[in-house]
């Protein structure tokens, strides 16, 4: 007792509490693995009749025996995240194992494509020239606030509906934050011109391999499909986001009072002539820009199927000209467009060797997550739990017409993103259930990934478990609570005009 008190004399401090942090996207999928592997114990297997493309026939579920001894589940949980990459599928059987003969079940392709293109966009970051080409239109347009807020948030959204540009994101608050505050507006005009210009265009993302291209994997669907609604919500929502800041800003502008963020001591005395002009792009960046666009301009005529996406046909006969490529292809382009860029940029064989290595390692963290959310379904698949899962939500949607069906998919994924914020995991998690429902209700699969994208994309421009957030408003220095008041109409309008978009497309297509 006396030396507690001596200690405490001594001034010195009692130990500092932890606060509760939210686990990673691969600690809540281990979790997950070991839920739905307890669950499929006291969860009945069942199957439905499959058609010639393997798609279940609604209303032909039953009940059948699972034929797995415990040591067979137990060895079904040992192998998940092997079988989750490379798992062999069984035609005869449909039992997945390593050691089987049949089809691919694991998402090896889509692991290595994530890893190819995390080695593609660490080498264009390495070469300065994006990062350089943004603060060039930043600084040029410095005079101008609402069309700086209208041309980053435009650029921001664009690199986001490709290629999922989210996280890059927080590299830039040292330059826009003293723009904006030059230009007289407050920390919560960068604040916004920056999560929400990325996050509008993951949220309405085109052909974006950490969503869509996941997404559409794990729904057994072309990365292409479905891209014209998703290129219309893309112009609209993008358009709504950034009238929104632009109003916003424009009001602090006139009246700084009306400010949601506050100001802090220094402000208000920035000035637009003080801020360095950043060093002007070279040819080399140019070419470089030129080539990243390149790239992405010809990732999206690869896989998009035009002759569909032309006539409005899913089963109008490929044009000559289509490549229908998919992730292999895809691949192998990034890894080849990577190296194209090392060495235009003139990196040597070391240094464009190191960063190859470095991007692959930068880009591992989702890949897993993928292995991961791909080794539960095996486990519902070798318990045969899957399609009794698929059966009591079939009862949930039935005789909801296909418009319904859709604003559902959007709203019933709202809590899963909140859960899982990776993108890709959600995706591989959840897909395998979605898109057969899609079939029982007559929608386009395409629609249920466009549905559930929207989904993971809206929770995250504002869920405090995406460090894009939660580092975006630390790093402005504004209140995260402040954040929310300053987005939560928005996030109001933007649900409205999903749920339009999903249900539309639902009809349409």
């Amino acid at each position: 007792m006396s030396t507690m008190t001596g200690g405490a004399d001594r001034g010195e401090k009692p130990p500092a509490e932890k606060k509760f942090t939210f686990p990673s996207a691969l600690t809540v999928l281990a979790l997950v693995t070991l839920a739905v592997w307890a669950l499929a114990f006291l969860i009945p297997s069942g199957a439905y009749d499959r058609d010639a493309a393997g798609a279940p026939v609604q209303g032909t579920y039953h009940r059948v025996p699972s034929g797995q001894s415990f040591a067979d589940r137990l060895s079904d949980l040992f192998l998940s995240p092997v079988n989750g990459l490379y798992g062999i599928r069984d035609a005869e059987t449909g039992e997945v194992g390593p050691d089987l003969a049949g089809e691919l079940y694991g998402s090896a392709g889509v692991f290595l494509f994530v890893i190819a293109i995390g080695a593609f966009i660490t080498v264009v970051f390495a070469t300065g020239a994006l990062d350089r080409g943004i603060g060039r239109l930043a600084h040029r347009l410095r005079e101008r606030g609402a069309l700086l807020i209208a041309g980053v948030m435009l650029v921001f959204s664009l690199l986001g509906t490709v290629e999922g540009f989210a996280e890059e994101t927080l590299g830039f608050y040292g330059l826009i934050v003293p723009l904006m505050l030059a230009l007289g507006y407050d920390r919560m005009v960068a604040t916004g011109t920056i999560i929400l210009g990325a996050g509008i265009g993951v949220l309405c993302s085109t052909v974006n391999p950490f969503a869509t291209g996941v997404a559409s994997s794990a729904a057994d669907i072309s990365l292409g499909d479905g891209i014209v609604l998703r290129g219309l919500m893309w112009i609209v929502l993008t358009a709504v986001t950034i009238a929104y800041v632009v109003r916003y800003g424009s009001r602090v502008r006139r009246d700084p009072d009306r400010s949601l963020s506050g100001f802090l001591p220094g402000d208000r005395e920035q000035s637009a002539a003080e801020s360095g002009e950043p060093p002007p792009l070279t040819r080399l960046h140019q070419a470089i820009l030129v080539l990243v666009a390149v790239v992405f301009a010809f990732m999206i005529f690869s896989v998009v199927p035009w002759s569909g996406a032309l006539t409005g046909d899913a089963d109008a006969t490929p044009y000559g000209f289509e490549l229908g490529w998919s992730f292999p292809q895809l691949a192998a382009l990034f890894l080849v467009a990577a190296v194209v860029v090392g060495v235009v940029a003139r990196f040597g064989e070391q240094r464009l060797s190191a960063t190859l290595v470095q991007g692959a390692a930068d880009f591992i963290s989702p890949a897993l997550v993928i292995v991961l959310a791909r080794g539960v379904t095996v486990i519902m698949n070798n318990s045969q739990i899957t399609d009794t899962v698929l059966h009591s939500i079939e009862g949930v949607v039935s005789g909801v017409s296909s418009g319904l069906f859709a604003v559902v998919v959007f709203i019933v994924n709202l809590p899963l993103a909140f859960l899982i914020p990776s993108t890709s995991g959600h995706a591989t998690l959840a897909m395998p259930i979605l898109a057969p429902l899609a079939d029982f209700a007559g929608v386009p699969r395409a629609v249920v990934v466009t549905a559930w994208q929207a989904a993971s994309g809206w929770m995250n421009l504002w869920v405090p478990t995406t460090a894009v957030t939660i580092g975006g408003v630390a790093l402005a220095k504004i209140g995260y609570d402040r954040y929310l008041r300053f987005v939560w109409p928005l996030l109001a309008i933007l649900s409205v005009l999903i749920c339009g978009f999903v249900a539309l497309g639902a009809v349409w297509t």
